[in-house]
């Protein structure tokens, strides 16, 4: 019998482009798709700036990598923009490992993300 799954989405509408998801716990081969439908959703209802806040995500396996790279698609289709937040060399060890560094826009901050998404230079560490 499994435990039980530690997973949530928060949401913040931040202008009518704009919009910020900060996954929590494990985005995993469980949890990554209702994070994607999510991003898909809002995607699909006219965002075309994404922000996903990864800074209470505690582990994150391929398939939620794979849910990132599904939603890059989806909104370089309609010229949008996906950033990510990964404070802690934890968070962005999956990116690094992956060689998605240098295809993803990875910002230090919520803050940066914002910035750099709306036209100041990104802080890809």
């Amino acid at each position: 019998m499994g435990g039980i799954i530690d997973f949530g989405v928060g949401e913040e509408d931040v202008d009518e482009r704009t919009y910020i998801l900060t996954p929590r716990g494990e985005v995993d081969v469980l949890t990554a798709p209702q994070l994607g439908r999510r991003l898909l959703g809002l995607v699909d209802a006219g965002k075309t700036i994404m922000i996903v806040d990864l800074s209470k995500v505690t582990f994150m396996d391929s398939t939620g990598l794979g849910v990132l790279l599904d939603a890059l698609r989806q909104l370089t289709k309609r010229h949008g923009k996906l950033g990510l937040v990964c404070p802690t060399e934890r968070i962005l060890r999956p990116f690094q490992v992956s060689g998605l560094t240098g295809y993803l826009q990875i910002f230090s901050t919520r803050e940066a993300a914002l910035g750099g998404l709306h036209g100041a230079q990104r802080l890809t560490t």
